[in-house]
């Protein structure tokens, strides 16, 4: 790995509803791309800081905006507590999170320095909540790629409209997103002609990639993260 270069908190200017809070993590060299990290459903907490440095240290500047700053800004909620960030959720909008996306992507084409065309050198990255819009980014904004974990509620019907290529991953344990939930998206995208690849790890559960939760796991993390740098590196040029 590379080393990080810095890290800060940028402030954005989101079309319908003022400022958002972002965290960056830069690269300690010249950045080979960009990326938009995604949170969970607990905010932009001590885990999504991390995920947000590790890329930096692979290389790509990372921002990973607040997306309940509408409703809680600076939000971090535990893991062991889930009735607490659901007020946060049910206040998401398509349009609220389309106006953020397009905000973070707008920072990485400006202040980035990633150079180049967007739709060349900027990536999506997101888990559980954040790997929906994840997939939402790729249609709303010029993306090289998008990766969601196990990131459900994507609407079938909306699969024509994704323009980058999708990397899904799911844990075979997970009881919230059943196989129809899953085969559902495939059969869309399938339908739809995407380019994807989707990928069930059978002992892992939701939230595998994290390590701060007791669903860890740390094979299927690993495994998952070889097989996103080497897909962010074939498609972020």
């Amino acid at each position: 790995m590379e080393a990080t270069g810095s890290t800060t908190t940028v402030k954005l200017t989101v079309s319908d509803d003022g400022e958002m809070a972002a965290f960056v993590a830069r690269p300690a060299g010249t950045p080979r791309g960009g990326l938009l990290v995604f949170q969970e459903a607990f905010g932009v907490n001590a885990h999504i800081r991390d995920v947000a440095q590790r890329w930096a240290a692979e290389g790509y500047t990372a921002i990973a905006p607040e997306l309940f700053h509408r409703s809680g800004p600076g939000f971090e909620g535990k893991y062991d507590d889930f009735p607490a960030v659901m007020g946060h959720m049910k206040r998401l909008t398509r349009e609220g999170l389309v106006a953020d996306i397009r905000a973070a992507h707008g920072w990485l084409e400006k202040e980035g320095r990633i150079g180049g065309a967007a739709k060349d050198r900027i990536g999506a990255i997101g888990f559980c909540m954040g790997g929906r819009v994840a997939m939402w980014a790729a249609t709303a904004v010029p993306l090289a790629a998008a990766v969601s974990y196990y990131g459900a509620g994507f609407p079938a019907e909306k699969a024509a409209e994704v323009k980058a290529p999708l990397m899904l991953y799911w844990g075979g344990l997970d009881k919230h997103i059943t196989p129809e939930i899953r085969r559902g998206l495939v059969d869309a995208l399938t339908a739809a002609g995407k380019e994807f690849s989707s990928t069930v790890f059978s002992q892992a559960d939701h939230g595998f990639n994290c390590d701060q939760r007791a669903s860890f796991n740390p094979e299927a993390s690993a495994l998952a993260g070889a097989m996103t740098r080497a897909f962010f590196e074939r498609h972020i040029r």
